[in-house]
């Protein structure tokens, strides 16, 4: 590893003692730091030394190199306060980023799933075509997963909120489930007649069989009868997926993803989306539109004669 000088090192320490920022987010404002001191070494200047011109200049032969936009920006930003810290303590009169706008940066459309690979990865741990002979042979984890799978779907819970699910939290007569989501905002989401079979189901079978007598308040328990954590229900959504035969990168939010897009798909109203998924901005529920409309675009060139 090069040496970092003296100037970025101070500037770190700094950073950490203020704000505490992991080893990796140092990394980060490290890399992009010397990056930029070692091109103005070329132009035969040194961190303190530069000015509007030399960032722009900078910029632009990050552009030229291929850099996202989004790279760009985030380097942008630790050279805003890089220098911003150096003028507060008195050893630059003015940011020579201050004046340089940031690049708009286009937001990714989130991956999903079609209704068809719903249906596949659903039925991938307990085969709906066997009925309920299924669920007696079926084994308490499959059947769990089955069960998660189906509320996820049906809900559009955040992963981190399905598997925090407490069964005071499912009213399984009103057939909703009650959700404490980001900033502490409850919300009621209602289950469909489906979900609210497997877990009627599950509750009174296979959740008592991975307990093996047990107490938990965690409505869906691992096999040692502690909640599961959200990075095991992940591993567990890879595997299905594997079994069911779908070849597609997929995250977290895949399903929460499918949930609002194939309902907006269907003609729900934005704003009932908007408080299903708990969204605080009706602009972050937005992207789901663009998904459809970009569906959309891909059906009528596929299908249309002149697409």
């Amino acid at each position: 590893m090069n040496k970092v000088s003296p100037v970025i090192d101070n500037y770190l320490t700094a950073l950490w003692l203020e704000k505490g920022l992991s080893e990796n987010s140092l990394s980060a404002y490290r890399r992009d730091l010397c990056a930029f001191e070692s091109w103005l070494a070329q132009q035969a200047m040194d961190l303190l030394q530069a000015d509007t011109v030399s960032v722009q200049a900078y910029l632009a032969y990050r552009y030229e190199a291929k850099a996202s936009s989004r790279s760009v920006s985030r380097g942008l930003s630790c050279l805003r306060g890089f220098y911003q810290y150096h003028v507060r303590e008195g050893r630059l009169q003015e940011n020579p980023v201050a004046k340089i706008s940031s690049p708009k940066l286009g937001r990714p459309l989130p991956k999903t799933l079609t209704e068809a690979e719903v249906d596949r990865l659903l039925e991938a741990p307990v085969n709906a075509g066997l009925g309920e002979a299924a669920l007696q042979v079926a084994d308490p984890v499959a059947i769990r997963d089955r069960t998660m799978l189906e509320l996820l779907y049906a809900t559009g819970l955040r992963v981190s909120e399905l598997t925090g699910l407490t069964v005071n939290q499912v009213n399984l007569r009103q057939g909703v489930v009650r959700v404490t989501g980001k900033g502490d905002k409850e919300r009621l989401v209602p289950m469909g007649e489906e979900a609210l079979h497997w877990l009627q189901s599950f509750i009174a079978g296979a959740r008592l069989e991975l307990l093996a007598g047990r107490h938990s308040d965690a409505l869906f328990p691992s096999k040692r009868g502690t909640a599961m954590t959200r990075q095991t229900f992940w591993y567990r959504i890879k595997h299905w997926t594997t079994v069911a035969g779908i070849d597609k990168p997929l995250s977290p939010h895949t399903l929460r993803h499918a949930f609002a897009t194939h309902l907006i798909n269907r003609g729900a109203d934005l704003r009932v989306v908007q408080l299903l998924l708990g969204h605080s901005d009706l602009s972050t529920t937005q992207i789901y539109t663009h998904v459809a409309q970009s569906r959309m675009q891909e059906l009528h060139r596929e299908h249309h004669p002149r697409g």
